[in-house]
């Protein structure tokens, strides 16, 4: 079969297997959950041997060494998968969920229920682990998933495709509701994104240029998340070691991830006494600041910043750093330069607290905390099979739910329409 081919029979096989799985119950897809998970620890060693040739492929090729920690594989990296899937296990089973009941004039009982979305395709870069993710929230909530990806984890993802695929194929269930791609040739992802009539959704995750690529290509709908500008506000009111200790964490604890802080704005009150403090703090954690003139005056060793600077994601230590008159300007500079990932108010002023709440429409909005627990996991979601910044069909770290959706239920009792 050429690569067109082979792409139809993926996804033909992945429809017909969705089906078969959105009729398993709870208990089996848990058992199943946990069976990979110890499957997964069984099996380390061939999963640690895929993965050192792909680190040794990477090695070669110059790989900068973030990749290679992102792709690289040991003991508690395998043991937080299994972990993962045991987590799933553990969570509320969405499918089959019936919500908001209600009784029509002519008796009729409506409601709604949860059912799987079918055959889910991920897009992927870099990290193993989302293999194993991927498929326990695509499989707990009923459906079935095809994952693709990327050339620096090809055998890091087969071999943990396989030791996942062993279990399904040992419960008597098709493997085909768990497909690794084994080519990495952009021609499979582009034949995948024709398939509208067997996929029903693709979540592309890694770089910018990967997911606007999925968006531009794709007859399928797809859940985009460009990138994460995400800020901080340090209102007039907030307390300072509070507003330090915040800034901190979501700038410097893991700066190459989505929901790191970008933009630092500082209300005008308080950047003569705040931003040297801060300023202070981020040099002192390796942080290269970029201000305004404002910020500036009070952090000297700051660099201009340009305009391109309020739109960057960084994902690194660098961090822009403005002075805003007040609330309203923060919110504006927010909506102007925001990707509707995650924004953060640091105040004790419980009004402009609700404001903050209410007016920034970003998927995760905060008071008083990092940045950083724009997270399925920390949110309580379990895993998380990404995060959207498009508001259809979901919104923010999806979790198992967003793996759903809701058809109506009617229970009659002979009623016909007149």
């Amino acid at each position: 079969m050429n690569v067109a081919e082979q792409m139809a029979k993926v996804a033909r096989d992945a429809r017909a297997a969705a089906q078969v799985v959105a009729g398993l119950s709870t208990a089996v897809k848990n058992d199943l959950l946990r069976r990979m998970a110890q499957a997964l620890l069984e099996r380390s060693e061939e999963l640690l041997a895929a993965n050192e040739q792909d680190l040794a492929a990477g090695r070669e090729a110059g790989l900068a060494p973030a990749m290679l920690d992102r792709l690289a594989l040991d003991p508690p990296r395998i043991r937080a998968m299994a972990d993962g899937l045991r987590e799933v296990a553990g969570l509320p089973d969405p499918v089959g969920e019936v919500t908001g009941m209600w009784r029509r004039p002519n008796g009729l009982l409506v409601g709604r229920m949860r059912i799987p979305l079918g055959v889910i395709g991920i897009v992927y870069e870099a990290r193993p682990n989302v293999t194993a993710d991927a498929a326990g929230l695509c499989l707990k909530s009923g459906n079935a998933v095809i994952l693709r990806g990327g050339k620096e984890a090809l055998h890091s993802n087969l071999a943990i495709g396989r030791v996942l695929s062993n279990e399904l194929e040992r419960l008597g269930l098709p493997a085909a509701a768990l497909q690794v791609i084994a080519t990495t040739e952009r021609v499979a992802m582009l034949e995948l994104l024709k398939r509208e009539e067997e996929i029903d959704l693709i979540i592309p995750r890694g770089g910018e240029g990967l997911i606007r690529f999925v968006a531009e290509h794709s007859r399928i709908p797809v859940i985009k998340h460009y990138k994460g500008v995400c800020h901080v506000f340090v209102d007039a009111s907030a307390d300072f070691a509070e507003a330090e200790k915040i800034c901190l964490n979501a700038k410097v604890q893991r700066p190459g991830v989505c929901n790191a802080m970008e933009t630092l704005l500082v209300h005008q009150d308080i950047a003569a006494t705040f931003i040297p403090r801060i300023a202070a703090a981020m040099r002192a954690n390796g942080v290269e600041l970029r201000g305004c003139a404002a910020t500036l005056e009070f952090a000297p060793t700051a660099v201009a910043a340009t305009e391109e600077d309020w739109h960057a994601e960084y994902l690194e230590l660098i961090l822009a750093v403005r002075v805003v008159e007040s609330l309203d300007e923060a919110i504006t500079h927010i909506r102007a330069y925001g990707s509707l990932h995650t924004e953060a108010i640091v105040t004790r002023d419980y009004t402009n607290a609700q404001r903050f709440l209410r007016e920034v429409n970003s998927s995760v909005v905060l008071v008083n905390a990092s940045t950083r627990f724009a997270d399925g996991n920390q949110l309580g979601l379990g895993a998380e099979i990404g995060i959207s910044t498009t508001k259809l069909h979901s919104f923010g770290p999806m979790g198992l739910e967003d793996l759903t959706t809701r058809k109506f239920i009617i229970y009659g009792d002979g009623q016909i329409r007149s």
